[in-house]
């Protein structure tokens, strides 16, 4: 799954109504929310990581070298956080919100 696939599935996972937005050379960089034009990229965006966890009641374990993400009653995922947590992290977050999207078809 492509990151603009992870962060639609996300999206729409939380409710959120969103188009995809590109730089100069049509190189993807994010969501712009419809209906504030807000841009909304949770894979780089530490706070629209954390607000996307709490608006599905994610559970995030943060720890050595791996970050878990599970839901309080169901499944859980693991990722390799390679040297860098926090986007491991933020990764982690959108791809539970993703597979939340794919459970809900």
């Amino acid at each position: 799954m492509t990151d603009r696939e992870l962060l639609e599935a996300a999206a729409k996972a939380a409710g959120i109504a969103a188009t995809a937005y590109y730089g100069p050379s049509d190189e993807f960089w994010g969501l712009v929310i419809d209906a504030t034009g807000v841009e909304w990229n949770p894979l780089a965006d530490d706070g629209d990581a954390l607000r996307l966890a709490v608006k599905l009641e994610l559970i995030v374990d943060a720890h050595g070298l791996f970050v878990r993400i599970s839901e309080p009653f169901g499944h859980w995922l693991a990722v390799e956080s390679k040297g860098n947590p926090l986007a491991a992290t933020r990764r982690a977050i959108v791809r539970a919100a993703a597979a939340i999207r794919g459970e809900q078809k």
